[in-house]
């Protein structure tokens, strides 16, 4: 498995970010609505691809929010590579990147219909929080302290 830090413009990660929208999207069951996400400014943070065997297969990035810490944002682990593990690399590996940018604090937002990412996160030791942004797709918000 390769880690590699790139821009929202990478082919590849425009690619993973397309399909996680695009997921997203088909799960509200209702295509005509006006709310449409888009990639988060991940310029003070980072945005990773996720490669295996030189294909790229995940995706997820952390920024900076003032008084916070650091967010997760747009995690997405290809269908192909679902249940490999790689969703928990991949967070893990945000949560090093940002703590090696000094942050002491990680949080995200998240769907109640995405069970396994919840599941995830509360295994990977994240407790649930009062809101912390408006997001009009998110039902549950995360925090974990970090090291």
């Amino acid at each position: 498995m390769l880690f590699r830090t790139t821009t929202p413009d990478d082919p590849a990660a425009a690619a993973l970010l397309e399909a996680y929208f695009a997921e997203r999207i088909a799960s509200w069951g209702d295509a005509t609505s006006a709310y449409r996400p888009k990639p988060a400014d991940f310029s003070d943070g980072a945005l990773i691809v996720a490669e295996f065997d030189g294909n790229p297969v995940g995706v997820g990035g952390i920024r900076p929010v003032e008084g916070e810490g650091m967010e997760v944002k747009h995690l997405f682990v290809s269908p192909a590579a679902r249940g490999t593990g790689l969703g928990r690399a991949l967070l893990r590996e945000l949560e090093q990147r940002a703590i090696d940018l000094g942050a002491h604090r990680i949080i995200l937002d998240t769907n109640a219909d995405l069970a396994a990412a919840n599941h995830l996160y509360r295994a990977e030791g994240y407790v649930e929080v009062p809101p912390f942004n408006d997001n009009p797709n998110a039902t549950n918000w995360f925090a974990k302290d970090l090291p």
